[in-house]
């Protein structure tokens, strides 16, 4: 095989052991300094939706970067109690210094988080400023709100759905349209939700995004909510004015994907992409 992998126990002073897995090159083929830490977020462990940070951690591993994948405490084969997102920079810290202390002369990292993988990430940068951190990957970050959402649906259903004659038909027949603009209603009302007067978690993602003194690539799958949430946040809330556009930020949409990338072409283009961009960077 073009890789080897082992398990390893992630542990530290402040959290409860985490059981990991690391990817590595082949025994004798070249390897990079630079490592990968895969943040896995939801209600996932270290295998991922159709085996997705598997394969990746594999790809990568056979192309030379030696990459962890941890399951958080009381996720897969970790014990205790499920750790929420936001609270997630002691694990990643701990994965970070396992990930280097294996002895593979791994200097800088790169955190690739997926959802709220990827929200976990950037809070670790507000949070933590490590300067070990070289780079992130973010895919499809989220940063729920009920006035998010309702923007969100509002600009991708609501919009389409007042285009399509067939949805006038059915308003005029008495059938569901009037049921659909009732929930347009709902999410009008929601957009114009008051903000909380303390930072909410998605500007605290946005303070961690400026952190970040290295790179960024964010995926977005085209069919995805949650990046459509995510773009239209970092558009409209102040917090994230500009920051998409910085220098040393990359974007890249992956057509027809959704939000795990599920098809086989998706995650080719997807992992395709991550190599590319962990090449520059490595350089």
């Amino acid at each position: 095989m073009s890789y080897h992998e082992h398990p390893l126990v992630v542990t530290g002073p402040k959290v409860q052991d985490m059981l990991g897995i690391v990817s590595l090159p082949a025994p004798g083929a070249p390897q990079k300094t630079t490592g990968v830490v895969i943040v896995v977020g939801g209600a996932q462990y270290r295998v991922g939706s159709h085996r997705q940070f598997v394969q990746l951690a594999r790809f990568l591993a056979a192309a030379g970067y030696p990459v962890l994948r941890f399951d958080f405490p009381g996720m897969g084969d970790s014990p205790g109690d499920p750790v929420p997102f936001e609270d997630s920079a002691p694990h990643i810290a701990t994965a970070i210094d396992a990930l280097r202390g294996q002895g593979t002369g791994v200097g800088k990292v790169v955190l690739w988080g997926l959802c709220d993988g990827a929200s976990a990430s950037l809070l670790y940068m507000q949070a933590r400023h490590d300067p070990r951190v070289a780079g992130m990957v973010l895919l499809n970050p989220w940063v729920r709100s009920d006035a998010g959402l309702a923007r969100a649906q509002v600009k991708h259903y609501y919009r389409q759905r007042l285009m399509e004659p067939g949805f006038w038909r059915k308003l005029a027949a008495g059938g569901v349209g009037w049921q659909a603009l009732r929930g347009l209603g709902k999410n009008l009302r929601a957009m114009r939700q008051k903000p909380p007067e303390t930072l909410t978690f998605q500007e605290l993602m946005a303070h961690g995004w400026k952190a970040v003194e290295g790179k960024i690539m964010l995926i977005l799958s085209e069919r995805d909510l949650t990046a459509q949430e995510f773009v239209e946040h970092a558009k409209t809330h102040p917090a994230w004015r500009g920051l998409l556009s910085r220098p040393g930020v990359t974007q890249h949409a992956v057509h027809g994907a959704d939000h795990t990338f599920s098809s086989s072409s998706a995650q080719r283009e997807a992992e395709a992409v991550v190599l590319a961009w962990l090449n520059d960077l490595d350089r």
